[in-house]
């Protein structure tokens, strides 16, 4: 079974950085897509961006140019750099495996228990 385990969230003012890491077990982490995902209070879950096996990189519009998928597979992790944070950023983040091919989508149905990211104005 896949486990999700998120870190790194955390209150931080507008502008501001944070970095996101996320741990997968149960999956043979280097051939897999990941990616993250967020869901903002009474807002749906929505995709950020998605990292393949061989390390090309998506965002969606609202993150591009100021938020960065990487991972370490030796580590079975994945990362989010986030910069220049927006107010709008504010949502739990969750990770989650992912197929190689587009458009982005969820290969695995079970979430971890997200990481809370607050951006204050």
């Amino acid at each position: 079974q896949v486990q999700l385990v998120e870190s790194g969230g955390g209150l931080v003012q507008a502008g501001g950085s944070l970095r996101l890491s996320c741990v997968a077990s149960g999956i043979i982490f280097s051939i897999n897509a990941m990616g993250w995902y967020r869901q903002a209070p009474g807002k749906q879950r929505e995709w950020v961006a998605r990292i393949t096996s061989g390390g090309t990189t998506n965002y969606a519009d609202s993150v591009k140019g100021r938020f960065t998928i990487s991972r370490v597979n030796v580590k079975n992790t994945v990362y989010l750099q986030m910069n220049s944070l927006k107010p709008e950023d504010t949502a739990v983040y969750y990770c989650n495996v992912m197929y190689n091919s587009s458009p982005p989508r969820t290969r695995n149905g079970s979430w971890g228990q997200g990481t809370q990211v607050t951006v204050s104005s």
